[in-house]
């Protein structure tokens, strides 16, 4: 599936020549493409690694310090195994992580998985770790161009009072906490309706709490959402930046893909803008 005009073309021919290339020992492994993110294309690797290529940019190559720093979370994510090089045509780096066992959600997981990782993300010493990767770790403002860009493509009634009082809000003022910056039912597992691991590590960093409150509108059923503020404690202003930053990845994934170049963020985006709305 291509979600960009000027991704690079990948297959499971090319990820074999990379492989024969440069790790011979996996290139008669079974491989199985996996899944199509954004930015990304994965591969499964026999039964305990996956194969990740960006589709535009090596900008989105998540380093193993990235992972390291996160290793105490209460649920599994990917270790970085080994960094392929470019090669065969293919002109970036590309890595191979091992492979998490488990299914997206087709429903919000529980409450307190939710709040439990979102807590213990926050929880991580900031020390060292970087901004997240695109926009994510910089104020709300700054994505006010792309939403208001989105907005000229996207029927979005009452988006744009709602954008205008979140980018007054104040901003953060506090220590920079650790973000994943993408949390929603694309990058997370479950196994028997409880979350059990995160995928997609690319945009992690320190930044506003705000950034991973999106969760509230992603993966917390409506009923739960003020349970879950009480819970993480958050304040006006941190609560009214995260409907911003919802509200602007809702729209901005609206105005860039369609339900055919992109299938899932297109629906998962819809969802997040119903629900962020409504509320």
């Amino acid at each position: 599936m291509r979600v960009h005009d000027d991704e690079v073309d990948i297959d499971e021919e090319l990820v074999r020549r990379l492989l024969a290339a440069q790790f011979p020992a996996w290139a008669e492994l079974p491989l199985e493409r996996a899944g199509d993110g954004t930015v990304n294309v994965i591969y499964r690797l026999g039964d305990e690694l996956s194969v990740r290529l960006p589709r535009r940019s090596e900008r989105e190559h998540v380093e193993d310090r990235v992972l390291a720093a996160v290793a105490s979370l209460p649920v599994e994510v990917p270790r970085l195994v080994a960094v392929g090089r470019p090669g065969a045509g293919f002109p970036w780096e590309w890595v191979v992580h091992t492979w998490l066992d488990g299914e997206l959600p087709v429903a919000d997981p529980p409450l307190d998985d939710v709040a439990g990782l979102v807590e213990a993300l926050q929880g991580l010493d900031p020390r060292g770790a970087a901004d997240p990767g695109y926009s994510r770790g910089r104020p709300l403002s700054a994505r006010d161009d792309g939403v208001r860009d989105a907005l000229e493509r996207v029927e979005a009634p009452g988006a744009l009072e709602l954008w205008e009082r979140a980018v007054r809000a104040p901003e953060w003022e506090g220590e920079r906490v650790w973000l994943h910056a993408d949390l929603d039912r694309r990058n997370v597992l479950v196994r028997g309706g409880r979350l059990t691991g995160v995928l997609d590590w690319g945009g992690a960093g320190v930044g506003d709490p705000a950034v991973d409150l999106m969760v509230a509108w992603k993966l917390v059923a409506p009923g739960d959402r003020e349970a879950f503020r009480e819970r993480l404690g958050v304040d006006d202003a941190t609560w009214l930046r995260a409907q911003g930053w919802v509200l602007s990845q809702a729209l901005v994934a609206l105005g860039y893909y369609t339900s055919e170049s992109n299938p899932p963020i297109h629906a998962e985006a819809t969802r997040w803008l119903a629900q962020v709305l409504a509320s």
